[in-house]
């Protein structure tokens, strides 16, 4: 029988992140009840820095043995640049592990260097990671077609293994570079005009502005919080609504950066629903009541009746519900409650139902077919290539508006920021403008 310590690194990193995350499980259904609130939400970060880091470790070890092992192996160790190549890539691995330890300690009004620069390496890593391993594949599956293997001298051979590593740090260093422009861009604004059955013709032409993910934590601060509501307020919405992944911290840490939040003054209100990460900071009835202090009203599985400026008879029902996560992670008072939230909205008006995650958009309407436009996120349109894959397959809804039956839409937005990595490649930030209009 093999030991651990027979085991190879990538086995033993495996097991480590196994036993983190049982050790997460256990906490969560035993302790979380027995520990002080402060205590639970501070343990349950480092559990997920230490699960996260644990599979990178699998990661790091197939990049050094690739851009550092075989230029060794290869007599490159010989050249006066290799010691300065291996430690900037330790540095690099260093910085790209450290990223989700800023959560823990370095939240402040405005995103400090480390944290840009470990999770700019966070990025770097995941584009890096996915192309070792898939000009790994390329060359296997060429070797395998020529059949050339034994045939190739030793020189050749060595100049073609070194040829892998270095394209992968080529391509990753100018991904990089674009992402990291990309992102420094100021969103998107798209513009959306939606047919909503039963809307009263007196509110046709109503403007909806919506953003979300925005994630106000280790890499979005006051700046550029303070430039997307300024962006909201040139367009001059009617309503604004802000569909959850506000924040990644709690509100005591962060609260100068979201002063500017109170300018939101939409004529027929402002109002916010919660996503998963709101819900991470485990601070969600202390972001209620900073919001409702900026005159913007948390819909918690409820609605409010937006009436017309122009007819006070004619309205529609505005729901939104808890983020799907709030059950699973066992926040006591929240999760999603449809029923709860539609209640008094009568099938004789327009539904309109902020959920944050797609797939809480796709079980309300199958429950409630009647709802005519669900608003949703989350998925940031995958943020940075390859994780837009990963995004597209594991939501029901990606970017954009879908139809679904007669009558029904949901449009769901790629976010305003992003999440961490402060890169976007393949998709691109977006505040959203909806235009309602009367069939």
């Amino acid at each position: 029988m093999i030991s651990f310590r027979q085991l190879p690194l990538e086995a033993k990193a495996t097991v480590a992140a196994g036993v983190v995350f049982v050790f997460m499980m256990i906490s969560r259904t035993f302790l979380a009840e027995r520990l002080e609130f402060s205590t639970r939400r501070w343990l349950q970060r480092l559990q997920m820095a230490l699960f996260v880091n644990a599979l990178m470790l699998i990661g790091s070890l197939h990049i050094w043995r690739c851009i550092v092992t075989t230029f060794y192996r290869l007599s490159a160790a010989s050249s006066y640049c290799f010691m300065p190549w291996k430690i900037a890539v330790l540095m690099f691995l260093a910085l790209a592990h450290s990223s989700f330890f800023t959560l823990l300690f370095l939240i402040a009004e405005e995103p400090s260097f480390f944290s840009l620069a470990s999770y700019t390496c966070l990025g770097a890593y995941i584009i890096l990671v996915f192309f070792l391993f898939a000009l790994g594949t390329v060359e296997q599956v060429y070797k395998l077609l020529i059949r050339r293997g034994a045939q190739t001298s030793g020189v050749h051979k060595s100049s073609k293994t070194m040829i892998k590593p270095i394209l992968a740090v080529m391509v990753t260093i100018a991904l990089t570079t674009v992402g990291l422009l990309n992102a420094s861009q100021p969103p998107a604004v798209t513009t959306v005009e939606i047919p909503i059955h039963k809307l009263p013709l007196s509110m046709d032409g109503l403007k909806v502005v919506m953003i979300c993910d925005i994630h106000l934590g280790p890499t979005v601060g006051k700046t550029k919080l303070g430039m997307v509501v300024k962006m909201v307020k040139a367009l001059k919405p009617d309503i604004t609504v802000i569909v959850g992944d506000l924040s990644d911290s709690e509100v005591m840490a962060i609260r100068p950066a979201v002063e500017s939040l109170s300018e939101l003054n939409s004529p027929l209100g402002t109002y916010f629903v919660t996503g998963n990460h709101e819900y991470y900071t485990s601070d969600v009835n202390n972001w209620f009541e900073l919001l409702k202090s900026f005159n913007i009203r948390p819909l918690h599985n409820e609605n409010v009746k937006i009436s017309s400026p122009r007819s006070s008879i004619d309205w529609f029902c505005l729901a939104g519900v808890d983020d799907i996560e709030a059950q699973m992670l066992r926040y006591s008072g929240h999760g999603m409650d449809l029923k709860k939230a539609l209640s008094n909205c009568s099938a004789d008006h327009a539904i309109v139902l902020l959920a944050h995650q797609p797939l809480a958009a796709k079980w309300a309407l199958h429950e409630r077919p009647d709802i005519n436009l669900v608003l949703s996120g989350h998925t940031h349109g995958g943020q940075i290539f390859p994780l837009n894959a990963g995004a597209y397959l594991l939501n029901p809804f990606f970017v954009g508006l879908y139809k679904l039956g007669q009558s029904s839409f949901i449009y769901v937005s790629p976010g305003t920021m992003y999440y961490g990595i402060p890169m976007r490649l393949g998709s691109r930030a977006e505040i959203t403008e909806i235009i309602l209009r009367s069939p």
